[in-house]
């Protein structure tokens, strides 16, 4: 099976319609400076109306399109507050839904992947999807022997869709920049389109997520569902009930969002550790606060698979900054390829570069803020700050990409939270080389 030729259609459609909008915001811009508005009024303005369209048009998207809003649905709270306001609603919409495929179609699916008989396995069904995201959507139903399940089913044809969005997304690369300043996101776009096999592979995720409930089995703070069957294009889980993180970003007290907090910092940094996974779609569509206090962790598609452990030199290289210990820092980062052979670069600029971004570490306990986001963002991405161009002289090397992005990715939702957690302890904890 394809996806209806039409909606492909549609879909292409939609995104090369983007540039041409944000010429005409340009033109219309143009025309507002000639009569007297303000040059940052207007690019305020501006701003305001291409993120608002992007994220409009991504909502309306599964595939690529939705899977790259998501992505950057973390980074929202590095955004300046007049810009951000506009579109979160939209971006919390992009973390959860999206169109539903017929039932005929889902129906069609079920039979190819559990055969023809497949309702005699449940005792109820239903086929209006309870959940809808960018590679599948999720139906609620009774597996034979009583328990709730999550039945995880793949859209048609969702492979070639992905890739066309991919390849059409990058094309764009300088529109997201204008909403996004100073994240590169062709690198982001590569990467997704590097996981698409693994994402579409259900029984390689299914795997993921045995792993994952295997090793938190029986803890009273982070659960991930038991997989009941899996087949390629289709995974049966226990069903979790829970306040997805969005909603507890928009309206949850403040002890929810700490103790969200704690618990996402916690699975981050233990998980590697504990299963030899990393979770690596940290949006907040992804967790649930369950009404027992514990988090419950949801789509195992995207992993970076840490058989050993989270790299020991990142905790070295963290603990020697803390310390600070110049020398010692920069001949890490020289063996680990942060600082590229031959480069000859400052040590107190890189120690200054550096302080900023390990804040949460510093302390006993950190608040994770959209005002401390943005600072660090700004710092970073301004080109006129000495931050900015002692960045532009480190190296990033291919082994901790991944990490990194999902590093920054979970600090972006706990900004998004305003959590206050014990970061720095937690670290301590399971980090290899952190701790003294």
């Amino acid at each position: 099976m394809t996806e209806i030729p039409q909606r492909g259609m549609a879909r292409t459609a939609r995104l090369a319609r983007l540039p041409l909008g944000v010429a005409g915001r340009a033109t219309l811009g143009i025309g507002k400076r000639l009569t007297g508005q303000s040059a940052e009024d207007v690019q305020a303005e501006l701003a305001q109306r291409t993120a608002e369209q992007l994220f409009t048009v991504l909502g309306q998207l599964k595939g690529g399109a939705m899977k790259f809003g998501q992505a950057l649905s973390v980074f929202e709270a590095a955004l300046p507050e007049e810009s951000a306001a506009p579109y979160r609603e939209a971006l919390t919409k992009l973390q959860e839904a999206a169109p539903p495929m017929p039932p005929e179609v889902m129906h069609r699916v079920l039979d190819e992947q559990f055969g023809t008989s497949w309702r005699s396995r449940f005792t109820s069904f239903e086929d209006l999807p309870a959940a809808a995201a960018s590679i599948g959507q999720v139906h609620r139903g009774v597996w034979t022997d009583g328990r709730e399940v999550a039945v995880k089913i793949q859209y048609p044809g969702a492979g070639p869709a992905l890739m066309a969005d991919f390849n059409q997304l990058s094309r764009f690369a300088k529109l997201f920049g204008r909403i996004f300043p100073g994240l590169d996101v062709k690198p982001l776009l590569t990467e997704l389109k590097d996981r698409v096999s693994e994402e579409l592979d259900y029984t390689l995720e299914a795997e993921a997520q045995r792993q994952f409930s295997a090793a938190y089995d029986g803890d009273p703070e982070i659960v991930a569902p038991r997989v009941v069957a899996s087949a390629p294009k289709v995974i049966v889980s226990e069903w979790l009930e829970g306040t997805p993180l969005s909603k507890i970003i928009a309206t949850g007290t403040q002890d929810q969002r700490n103790r969200a907090g704690c618990l996402l910092a916690l699975l981050h940094f233990s998980a590697p550790q504990r299963a030899g996974l990393l979770h690596a779609d940290p949006h907040p569509g992804n967790f649930r606060l369950l009404d027992d206090g514990r988090l419950g962790v949801l789509d195992f598609g995207a992993m970076a698979r840490l058989p050993t452990g989270a790299p020991e030199p990142l905790g070295r290289l963290t603990r020697l900054v803390l310390e600070g210990k110049t020398d010692a820092v920069i001949t890490e980062m020289q063996e680990e390829r942060f600082i590229r052979k031959g480069m000859e670069i400052d040590g107190d600029r890189v120690m200054d570069y550096l302080r900023p971004i390990l804040e949460p570490l510093a302390e006993a306990e950190f608040t994770f803020t959209r005002d401390w986001m943005r600072e660090q963002a700004q710092r970073i991405a301004d080109p006129r700050n000495e931050a900015a161009r002692v960045g532009r002289m480190l190296n990033l090397p291919p082994e901790y990409l991944l990490l990194h992005r999902v590093t920054l990715g979970s600090i972006g939702v706990l900004c998004q939270l305003g959590a206050r957690a014990p970061y720095r302890e937690i670290a301590e904890r399971w980090q290899p080389g952190f701790a003294a």
